[in-house]
């Protein structure tokens, strides 16, 4: 039988605080010795994903499951990298957009860290991430690390971004972190001249802080790039003079109807209470006869053209023209059904 074993007090602060991963000097000197430590590896109760630093969860991170695993996997990527590379090293670019807690990140991201004064760890096999060297730039303390300030993050982290994940994250920032537009401009001044924004500067007058969501903002996009840019967003919708829905996105169309696009698991329709919430309020909208609903999943956009493509054709067969709506913010009101 396994020798029990149990975590330290003292270690739990530095567990959650690091998603579950212990360095080797932290370890000893919370008393957990290195014979402990080969043991509960070799039991597979530890893992020991790189070297020099030990995973207390013996299940890989990419087959956990809890309602927070994206934003646990992410931190837990950064993490890895900056304890690999030692109690110096600092989280920059995308790292440091997931310590500052930004949401519209890709699934899959290489964790960039930078060391003080030049990386001299750079290109070792048996680190986690990558190191970047950059000027020098501001940084705030979070927990016990140095991260690149929001600003200077977004400028380094943009870069490597797709187009989606750089619109979701500006949305994000601008909606949740207060991120005023003049800080924006600050940012985009900071991205000029650098190799690769090109892709970058396009999507800046694009930001809209009524944003909900990374998928709403990549579906924004994809209406955008089909040549369909919404009439409006987050519209509230009255029938018989109360409100009934807030719908996604909007379009006015020639014969005096609407077309509605939802998008379904995200922001105010993420589960699946909400969903049932949602299905009588829809069904008036339909009922009114003055509605047309278009339904879809955020993995809609995975299919070439994406939900724009798909919404395009619709307001064709409709005579949709862009820039004939003139009454962005205001309520819609379908009357008497």
């Amino acid at each position: 039988m396994p020798k029990t074993f149990e975590i330290p007090s003292a270690a739990k602060h530095t567990l959650y605080q690091q998603q579950g991963l212990l360095t080797s000097r932290q370890c000893d000197e919370f008393g957990i010795t290195r014979q402990t430590r080969c043991r509960l590896v070799k039991q597979d109760r530890w893992r020991r994903p790189v070297r020099g630093v030990y995973d207390t969860d013996s299940v890989p991170v990419e087959a956990r499951v809890r309602d927070d695993w994206f934003t646990h996997a992410a931190l837990w990527r950064t993490w890895l990298a900056l304890l690999s590379h030692g109690p110096k090293a600092m989280a920059v670019g995308v790292s440091a957009l997931v310590m500052h807690g930004v949401q519209g990140l890709p699934f899959e991201f290489q964790a960039e860290v930078a060391m003080p004064h030049g990386s001299p760890r750079a290109g070792r096999a048996d680190r986690a991430g990558t190191v970047r060297q950059y000027r020098e730039f501001p940084t705030i303390q979070i927990g016990d690390r140095k991260v690149a300030t929001l600003e200077h993050a977004l400028a380094q982290g943009l870069l490597r971004l797709p187009r989606q994940n750089v619109l979701a994250v500006l949305d994000d920032v601008a909606r949740r972190l207060a991120m005023t537009p003049a800080r924006l401009a600050a940012v985009h001044d900071l991205l000029r001249g650098r190799p690769g924004a090109a892709h970058v500067h396009a999507l800046f007058p694009l930001v809209d802080r009524r944003a909900e969501s990374p998928a709403e903002s990549a579906t924004r996009l994809s209406l955008i790039d089909n040549g369909v840019p919404p009439d409006d967003i987050q519209v509230r919708i009255k029938v018989d003079g109360t409100i009934v829905a807030r719908v996604d996105f909007i379009w006015r169309l020639p014969d005096g109807r609407w077309l509605v696009v939802e998008v379904d698991g995200v922001g105010p329709h993420s589960t699946q209470q909400a969903l049932v919430r949602d299905a009588p309020r829809q069904n008036q909208l339909v009922a009114s006869d003055r509605v047309v609903l278009l339904r879809f999943k955020p993995k809609d956009n995975d299919r070439a053209g994406g939900i724009g493509k798909q919404v395009a054709k619709v307001l064709a067969k409709h005579g949709w023209r862009p820039g004939r709506y003139m009454s962005q913010g205001a309520v819609v009101e379908l009357g008497r059904i």
